[in-house]
C-alpha cells in the first residue's frame, strides 16, 4: 500500500510564462506525469491559480482523491469568470477543507501552507528559485519540517 500523501505548491502562471492554455496545459502534463508514476494516496491542493489547479486536475482525472486546502471562503472571488467556474468545478469532486475562516488576509496563505505541509510525506513543488513568495516560504516551512522535496521546475520547462 502506497503511504504517500502529496501536497503541492509552486508559481502562479505569471511566474510560468503567463496566463495561456499553453502554461495551463505544460503544468497539467507535469503533475499528471509525476502523479500517474508514483500514485499516492492522497494529495493536497491549495487551490490556487497555476500549478495547485493543474496539480488537482491532473490528480482527479487519474482518479486520485484530491483534499482542497482552502485558504479562506472566497479565494476564486477576484480571478476571471472562467477560472472561477473551473474553481468551483474542481471543489465539487474534492474533499474540502476551508483551513481559515473570514475574508482574504495574505498571512491566510502561509497558514493554508503549513496546513497542507503538516498533513503530507512530500511536498511536490514548481519552483524557479525564487528568494520571495508565497512558494518559497512553503519550501522553507517544509525544509524545517524536514518533509522530502521534489521540484518538478525542470520537468516543466522541459515539456
Amino acid at each position: 500500500m502506497n503511504n504517500l500523501i502529496v501536497a503541492g505548491t509552486g508559481h502562479r502562471p505569471d511566474k510560468l510564462g503567463g496566463y495561456t492554455q499553453e502554461v495551463s496545459q505544460k503544468l497539467y502534463q507535469t503533475a499528471f506525469d509525476w502523479l500517474s508514476k508514483n500514485k499516492p494516496k492522497l494529495v493536497i491542493s491549495g487551490m490556487a491559480l497555476g500549478w495547485d489547479i493543474e496539480l488537482a486536475t491532473a490528480a482527479l482525472d487519474l482518479r486520485l482523491p484530491v483534499l482542497a486546502a482552502v485558504p479562506f471562503i472566497g479565494q476564486e472571488s477576484k480571478w476571471p469568470l472562467q477560472s472561477q467556474k473551473n474553481y468551483k468545478a474542481i471543489l465539487k469532486l474534492c474533499k474540502v477543507q476551508i483551513v481559515s475562516e473570514g475574508s482574504y488576509a495574505p498571512y491566510k496563505m502561509q497558514i493554508r501552507n503549513e496546513f497542507m505541509v503538516n498533513k503530507c510525506n512530500l511536498l511536490l513543488a514548481l519552483y524557479n528559485g525564487d528568494k520571495s513568495g508565497g512558494t518559497y516560504n512553503c519550501i522553507n516551512y517544509a525544509e524545517k519540517r524536514n518533509i522530502k522535496i521534489v521540484n518538478l521546475y525542470q520537468e516543466f520547462k522541459n515539456q
